[in-house]
């Protein structure tokens, strides 16, 4: 049996602190994430979710703390090629470059071992069934240029899926996305967990999608506010209260103004 298949998480945090520029971004964070889960990263800027999303690739390393991925330290030879990142910035592509879908796809399909080989019948079968877990058979040979938001987002989203991970980390992805095309990515999101046993760690700031899709939800700033399922989360008043943010209002004689809120609202 596998690593995961034993009941081990596959993404464990232990007590991890992270120092950027002299700066205290990250504090003792301690979670763990299992095989299937869907969860959702969520917090304030500044509150250290890319700096947490890039210590857990390896491109950070803790002062403090331990962080393992399958049970061995980040981006080490045993992972290669299991955990994909699709960054915010994955689909501002050129203009100026023109490449199809399939092309686009291709990409994930290489590693240290194949890049200066033609791709092979095991590489066109991942790029084939990464199209057909997105959705995207259909639009293979497009330019990627004439994709809508949606569908681009689905395209990087297979290039990370044709490398075989199995863990998914995503920055924002439903920036710049309309609303059918952004339940749509949910949708598509959670299916991966559901029906191909992938396990997604989300970074939004679209608390409200977050809250409705996800299996569970981390909101940090610096540290750990809340970790629970996502119906669970606090509502805006009582995040408030958690992040030590006072009722200016508060000592004010006359009755204040309020507005409200729901759970599930964006911050």
């Amino acid at each position: 049996m596998s690593y995961e298949e034993l009941g081990n998480p596959i993404l464990s945090l232990r007590d991890v602190s992270v120092m950027r520029s002299g700066v205290e971004v990250v504090e003792k964070v301690s979670f763990d994430i299992k095989k299937g889960d869907f969860v959702g990263l969520v917090g304030p800027n500044g509150g250290g979710k890319t700096t947490l999303i890039l210590t857990i690739l390896g491109h950070l390393k803790p002062y403090k703390g331990d962080v393992l991925v399958y049970g061995h330290q980040p981006a080490c030879k045993h992972n290669l090629g299991m955990v994909g990142w699709v960054p915010q910035a994955a689909t501002n592509l050129p203009k100026n470059i023109h490449i199809s879908v399939r092309e686009l796809i291709n990409l994930g399909a290489l590693n240290q071992r194949n890049y200066l080989r033609r791709m092979d019948e095991s590489s066109t079968s991942k790029v084939d069934q990464a199209m057909e877990m997105v959705g995207l058979k259909e639009l293979e040979n497009f330019d990627v240029s004439r994709l809508s938001g949606g569908q681009l987002q689905r395209v990087v989203i297979a290039k990370a899926l044709a490398s075989e991970a199995d863990l998914l980390l995503l920055d924002e992805p439903l920036v710049g996305v309309d609303r059918s095309s952004r339940n749509s990515l949910l949708k598509l999101l959670d299916d991966l967990c559901h029906n191909h046993d992938k396990t997604i760690l989300i970074i939004s700031h679209d608390l409200s999608a977050i809250t409705q899709s996800t299996h569970r939800i981390i909101y940090l700033e610096r540290s750990v506010q809340f970790d629970g399922h996502s119906k669970d989360l606090p509502n805006l008043n009582e995040l408030a209260i958690i992040r030590g943010i006072e009722n200016p209002h508060a000592s004010h004689s006359a009755k204040p103004h309020t507005t409200k809120f729901h759970r599930g609202e964006d911050l």
